[in-house]
C-alpha cells in the first residue's frame, strides 16, 4: 500500500515555533506520533490532524482561520509611536522593528515611485528622532520597499501585511483620528 503525502506549509515559522513550544510545554511526557501530528496541524490553524488531512485531500472544508494578532506585541510596539502615528524612537528588538516598519510602510503611497529625496521627505514626517536614512535603509533591508541599484527610485512593495502588522496599522490609524 502506497503512502499518501500531504504537503505542509505555514506562512510564519516564528508563529509555528511559538505554537509548538506552547503545545510541547502543555503535553504530559513525551508526545507520541498522533499527538505530534495534531500539534503541527493546530500550529497551522487547523482543529486537528484530521481537519488538516481533509483539507489536503480536497474535501470541502472551511479554510484555516486567519492568523490572530498578538495584541500584547501590538500594544508594546504602539508605545513607540506618538498620537499622530510618528515613530518616537528606534525599537531595540528586531520583532518590534519589523512591526514598526510595517506601520511606516502603510503610510507610503501604494504604486508611487519616489526619488531618494522624496522618500526621505515622507519619512521625515513619519518619525521624530531625526534619522530618515536609517528608516529608508531598514524598509529596503526588511523587504518592504525596493530601490534601483543606483538608489534613485524607491517603491513600496505591495504585499499583504501579517496579522500583527494589520492590527498595529489599524491601532495607529484610529489614534490619529
Amino acid at each position: 500500500m502506497s503512502r499518501v503525502m500531504f504537503p505542509y506549509a505555514v506562512n510564519d515559522i516564528s508563529a509555528l515555533a511559538k505554537s509548538m513550544s506552547r503545545e510541547l510545554g502543555a503535553a504530559e511526557g513525551r508526545p507520541g506520533h498522533v499527538q505530534l501530528l495534531n500539534m503541527l496541524a493546530r500550529a497551522a490553524g487547523y482543529r486537528n490532524y484530521q481537519h488538516f488531512r481533509a483539507g489536503a485531500e480536497g474535501t470541502p472544508e472551511q479554510p484555516p482561520p486567519a492568523p490572530i494578532a498578538d495584541q500584547g506585541l501590538v500594544e508594546r510596539v504602539a508605545r513607540h509611536f506618538d498620537s499622530e502615528g510618528r515613530l518616537l524612537r528606534w525599537p531595540s528588538r528586531d520583532s518590534h522593528v519589523r512591526l514598526a516598519l510595517w506601520a511606516l510602510w502603510a503610510r507610503l503611497e501604494a504604486g508611487a515611485v519616489h526619488t531618494e529625496r522624496e522618500i526621505s521627505a515622507v519619512l521625515k514626517t513619519l518619525h521624530v528622532f531625526g534619522d530618515h536614512a536609517l528608516l529608508r535603509r531598514a524598509l529596503v533591508d526588511y523587504g518592504l520597499v525596493t530601490r534601483t541599484a543606483d538608489c534613485r527610485d524607491y517603491r513600496r512593495i505591495e504585499q499583504p501585511p501579517p496579522a500583527d502588522a494589520l492590527a498595529l496599522i489599524r491601532r495607529l490609524a484610529s489614534s490619529r483620528h
